[in-house]
């Protein structure tokens, strides 16, 4: 794995705004008794600044996972497979609420905007992990070296980045 040290906070943070942009769904996981719990997420139609903003209600168990374990992974597969880990944060704003809802929130939490148990999850994100697709060829070739040892000593199969 390739530690990538970006030139500056902005550059890190237009990296992994470039990886998730069309990615609508993404997996939230967060840390219960039992261990770690993902579950999928709408991911809003912002542009990534460092910070991830998701939606849900108060009475489930991601809204107690986070009151008791703020840390968070969330996984994003789509032109590449991104993993960011972060701190959670709970939200209420109803102005900030109106501001990401949509008709698709009213159906998946048969619930309207102003519903006072909603509540935004804001994760201030970290570290960014990602591996790039490109051509599979490629992603085969790396991947086998990896694992045989043969090739190079670093694959480049992923990089990481520091956000936070």
């Amino acid at each position: 794995m390739a530690t990538h040290t970006a030139d500056t906070h902005q550059e890190a943070v237009e990296t992994v705004r470039d990886l998730m942009k069309g990615i609508d769904i993404a997996m939230l996981t967060t840390v219960t008794d039992e261990g770690l719990v993902s579950r999928p997420m709408k991911t809003q139609e912002v542009e990534f600044d460092g910070d991830l903003w998701f939606l849900t209600k108060k009475d489930t168990g991601k809204y107690e996972d986070l009151v008791s374990n703020p840390h968070v992974n969330v996984a994003f597969v789509g032109k590449s497979y991104l993993s960011v880990r972060g701190t959670a944060e709970l939200i209420q704003s109803p102005a900030k609420i109106r501001e990401y809802w949509n008709a698709a929130y009213e159906k998946f939490l048969e619930t309207s905007s102003d519903d006072p148990n909603l509540i935004l999850i804001k994760v201030k994100a970290e570290t960014a992990e990602y591996w790039e697709t490109g051509s599979m060829t490629k992603m085969v070739k790396r991947l086998f070296q990896k694992i045989t040892g043969n090739g190079e000593k670093d694959s480049g199969l992923n990089e990481t980045i520091e956000l936070g």
